[in-house]
């Protein structure tokens, strides 16, 4: 199904096009690139014009170039601009502008694409949808996902995520939701603002994209509500949480490798199984399933699709793996980390039905200058009570580290690839194990190095 054609880029840019062609994706990546798609000269770390002969050679249908890179010849199918940046985000307006879709637009400190990936599922239930990949939600993640968006898209779902003030409106505008639902608010990115309220602030601020008529869906239960609340106050608001005014939790049970919930959302009752275990997975479904409802979906048609939806790789995923003498439950929650996503993920881990329960635990980043206090803070936790052994690596661990009673302090490594060559002797069968930290920690290599012990379970779900 054609994407875009060499007009309609053209009518979207204001750029030139070479030849007359036909596109069916978007891409900004040779090595993921599909055949058919129209490559993205980007500037980031390189300079995307240098691949694009590359593109093409792979079947790219066209490039987006600011300019007629070396290797290409001039009667390539090209589309050329003054800012690929800038026509990038052009084609994404112009996506968003030419589909009958209903948008909601996510963001949050904590739980965002789970979020956005539970909408996903919720939402295909009940029409054709779209969604951001993987966590493409900054300044091009944004615009590529729209520009990527089909025409005949019944619903899309817009992840949108920050690092510093003022990232979010300019991005929740090019997006132009029809919901926004923010999951939470945490001490993230504490570097960049000057307390928690300044990261409410800028979350609130999707709202400013928000079209006419447009709807809200806020967090009761964070610290911040009485902030959010005077952001909010011209824009039709409702409130989940665990108390919250439009919906609320009856009971959540958290066992083995499932959550089951009972949510009254919008005044009616709903009975939720969702396929991993948290009671943070829970709220999130619950603002979720809130938000469906307010783009058209049915809540009950939509809520099937919670039993279709399980944590990716490194946000939460749990596999048993088959280990010498028995099997092992290892959690891979090892893509990100902050005080708030660390302690969900900690009390899940001290819920577990194991021999002993292990955590493997890595700095958390971009906590400002109270970092090495948010670390200790761990020791504290009542659910770190209930776990056996604590491996740290990186500085800010050490803080943790340091604190730990002796019985439950394991080792420290300056960093994962010294913790990885350690792991095999760290763990055993009939451990449940955790591992979490910041994305620049690499706990992906302890990942790794623990599931080489075992395979899955064939009866893994």
């Amino acid at each position: 199904m054609t994407l875009w054609t060499a007009e309609q880029a053209v009518l979207a840019t204001g750029g030139q096009a070479v030849g007359d062609w036909a596109v069916t994706g978007v891409s900004i990546d040779t090595r993921t690139l599909q055949t058919g798609d129209l490559f993205v000269a980007l500037k980031a770390a390189r300079d995307g014009h240098e691949f694009v002969a590359n593109a093409l050679a792979s079947g790219a249908g066209a490039a987006l170039v600011s300019r007629i890179p070396d290797g290409v010849d001039d009667t390539a199918p090209l589309l050329i601009v003054p800012d690929v940046q800038t026509a990038l985000e052009d084609l994404g307006r112009a996506a968003r502008a030419r589909t009958k879709a209903k948008v909601i637009a996510v963001t949050g400190s904590v739980g965002k694409t789970s979020t956005k990936e539970m909408l996903r599922e919720m939402l295909g239930q009940c029409g054709t949808t779209h969604a951001s990949v993987a966590s493409y939600n900054n300044h091009w993640g944004v615009p590529l996902t729209l520009a990527r968006m089909p025409i005949n898209t019944d619903f899309a779902v817009i992840e949108i995520g920050m690092n510093h003030p003022g990232e979010i409106a300019p991005l929740a505008k090019m997006a132009a939701p029809d919901v926004v639902l923010v999951t939470t608010i945490a001490e993230v990115h504490l570097e960049a603002f000057q307390d928690i309220n300044g990261i409410a602030l800028e979350k609130a601020s999707i709202i400013d994209g928000l079209v006419p008529n447009g709807v809200a869906i806020m967090n009761a239960d964070t610290p911040c509500t009485n902030v959010i609340k005077k952001y909010t106050q011209h824009v039709t608001t409702y409130w989940f949480g665990a108390d919250g005014e439009h919906a609320s939790v009856i009971n959540v049970q958290v066992g083995g490798e499932e959550t089951q919930a009972n949510l009254m959302v919008a005044g009616e009752p709903y009975r939720v199984a969702i396929r991993s275990a948290g009671r943070h997975f829970a709220m999130n479904a619950m603002g979720a399933l809130l938000a469906v409802g307010y783009l058209g979906a049915k809540r009950t048609t939509a809520a099937l699709g919670l039993e279709q939806w399980a944590p990716v790789g490194g946000r939460g995923a749990r596999q048993t793996l088959n280990i010498s003498g028995g099997t092992l439950d290892l959690i891979d929650d090892a893509y990100n980390a902050n005080p708030t996503s660390l302690r969900a993920a900690m009390q899940v881990l001290a819920q577990a039905d194991a021999i002993r329960k292990i955590a493997f635990l890595g700095d958390m980043k971009e906590l400002g200058e109270k970092e090495h206090d948010f670390h200790r803070d761990v020791a504290q936790w009542p659910c770190t009570d209930a776990i056996d052994v604590i491996h740290t690596v990186g500085p800010l661990m050490k803080s943790l580290h340091d604190v730990l009673p002796q019985g439950k302090r394991g080792l420290h490594f300056d960093d994962s690839n010294a913790m990885a060559a350690h792991a095999e002797r760290l763990v055993q069968a009939g451990d449940a194990v955790l591992l979490k930290a910041s994305l620049s920690t690499n706990m992906r290599k302890v990942v790794d190095a623990i599931q080489e012990l075992g395979h899955p379970r064939s009866d893994n779900k």
